[in-house]
């Protein structure tokens, strides 16, 4: 064949695989303002940077050849604010993104190569699951040779968007991964709700199987819920911004926004003065970090306990707070888990942790034995072991019971610090004196004695003069406390980056 003809049949090839399913299917889903695989890496990467492989991939079927333009997976490389990051989306408009023995090759190949060169990588989700011809029978599913395919070690970073329906792959790797964001109307589920039906012979309704609730509220596997493509692609892009291309380099550090240090000065105004009140803890992390870094992550789930990508001084940290405004900030077993996966984000990724304190202990009482919250707020104990990158604890108000540990104290923080206002015991006065001496509120005068016997010895200066706090601090100095302590903390020798000890910690809960 001549030259010319060759390189008009590349072109013809090239053509036939960016016009993916056909203008018809593509009209569609314009007409619905949702975006279509190859516009959502345009979306999410700088342009002109997109480097595509697997274009020529098609179905090992040879009756499916000419129908399964990229295989129905669109994937490569590209940059993202300057960043390379490997990248896949799911084309539902070829054979509705099932997965296939060639897709998964190309899915592999990018998993290998973003994590053999150090790049993030990115999976744009919507899929109808297993393509049935290539898994059905022993010899398919049963003969896969891959013991490893879904292990997670975490060199690289991953993050996920749900962006449609998500059965199979988009569903475990949108649970696998770092950082997974969900459009409103999309679905996440291990089979749809059309074959779950059918197995159990009534029908079942797709959003309470696995809508943007269930994973936001319910279960927590997702982390942000958003109403279109473009803020979910967003969210990714700003997840990213907060951590390094791989575990073996810091987090990037970016200039301190001006007026970052004036709004901890009004802290007081955040505050109420009596212990019993309740505030919004999200409102004092706001004041404590640069000027419009705070990033929640499961803000919908295990609200008494907020988890945070921020900065400080230009530096990324991992907050992890309690929050009064819900149930008091008393540790739930959905805090548990949050705090779990957000430690093993922060130590894989160098990312250093400030806890800020003030929690009446873990929940008690039917709900939470009924969640196994007895096992969970050990494995939030064995997490902060492993964890290696620097932790700091300010203790604003009350920090009761064995969760005092959890958040820093008995030396499970590098530097602790209290609050000119901090409490800290077994239980709080009030309860004690009931359980100990046996009265209540009904005998006035001896409930006011054995509470302020079972208050003494809690302050502040109580928990700094066992040198089990190394500071006691007006809470308007808590920002500088922290940039000064980071700078102290920081990991010189490894130039900060941490063991990873938790980099095999499972994926999901």
């Amino acid at each position: 064949m001549a030259f010319e003809d060759l390189i008009k049949q590349l072109d013809e090839r090239k053509k036939r695989a960016l016009a993916m399913g056909g203008a018809a299917k593509l009209a569609a889903r314009k007409a619905e303002g949702v975006l279509n695989a190859r516009e959502r890496i345009d979306y999410l990467l700088d342009p002109d940077t997109f480097t595509e492989v697997g274009m020529f991939a098609i179905s090992a079927r040879p009756e499916d050849s000419e129908t399964t333009p990229a295989d129905g997976k669109v994937g490569g490389f590209g940059e993202l604010e300057g960043r390379m990051v490997g990248v896949l989306a799911n084309d539902f408009t070829v054979k509705g993104a099932s997965s296939s023995t060639i897709n998964i090759k190309k899915l592999k190949y990018l998993k290998a190569i973003t994590k053999k060169r150090g790049m993030p990588m990115v999976f744009l989700g919507e899929s109808t699951g297993a393509r049935m011809p290539d898994v059905m029978g022993a010899g398919n599913i049963g003969g896969k040779d891959d013991p490893i395919e879904y292990q997670r070690t975490r060199e690289t970073p991953w993050a996920a968007a749900v962006l449609g329906s998500c059965y199979g792959s988009s569903a475990w790797y949108g649970s696998m991964s770092d950082f997974c964001a969900m459009r409103k109307g999309a679905i996440m589920a291990i089979s749809s709700p059309r074959l779950i039906s059918q197995a159990l012979s009534k029908e079942v309704d797709a959003e309470e199987l696995g809508g943007w609730r269930v994973h936001s509220e319910i279960n927590g596997q997702v982390d942000q819920v958003f109403d279109t493509d473009e803020e979910a692609i967003d969210a990714i892009r700003r997840f990213l911004s907060y951590l390094p291309s791989h575990n073996m380099e810091a987090p990037p550090v970016c200039p301190v926004p001006a007026g970052s240090d004036e709004p901890i000065k009004d802290v007081f105004k955040l505050i109420p003065e009596s212990p019993n009140q309740v505030y919004d803890m999200r409102k004092v992390i706001r004041c404590i970090v640069d000027r419009d870094s705070v990033f929640e992550m499961k803000s919908r789930f295990g609200k008494t306990l907020v988890t945070a990508l921020a900065r400080l001084d230009g530096q990324s940290v991992g907050i992890i707070a309690n929050n009064p405004y819900f149930k008091g900030g008393a540790i739930d077993a959905e805090a548990c888990l949050k705090a779990q996966s957000f430690m093993v984000l922060c130590d894989s990724f160098n990312i250093p942790i400030v806890m800020l304190v003030d929690q009446p202990g873990f929940q008690i009482g039917l709900e939470g034995e009924h969640r196994g919250a007895t096992g969970k707020a050990m494995n939030w104990l064995n997490a902060m072991t492993l964890v290696t990158v620097p932790k700091i604890s300010v203790i604003l108000r009350k920090s009761y019971g064995l969760a005092v540990s959890s958040m820093g104290g008995g030396s499970n923080a590098d530097a602790l610090c209290c609050w000119v206002t901090a409490e800290v015991s077994f239980m709080k006065p009030e309860f004690s004196a009931k359980v100990v001496f046996g009265v209540g509120p009904d005998e006035p005068e001896k409930y006011a004695e054995a509470v302020a016997k079972m208050t003494k010895g809690t302050s502040a200066y109580d928990m700094a003069g066992v040198f089990t706090a190394q500071d006691v601090i007006d809470p308007r100095d808590t920002r500088e406390y922290l940039k000064k302590m980071l700078k102290v903390h920081h990991l010189r020798y490894t130039n900060g980056v941490g063991q990873h000890l938790m980099q095999a910690w499972p994926t999901s809960f």
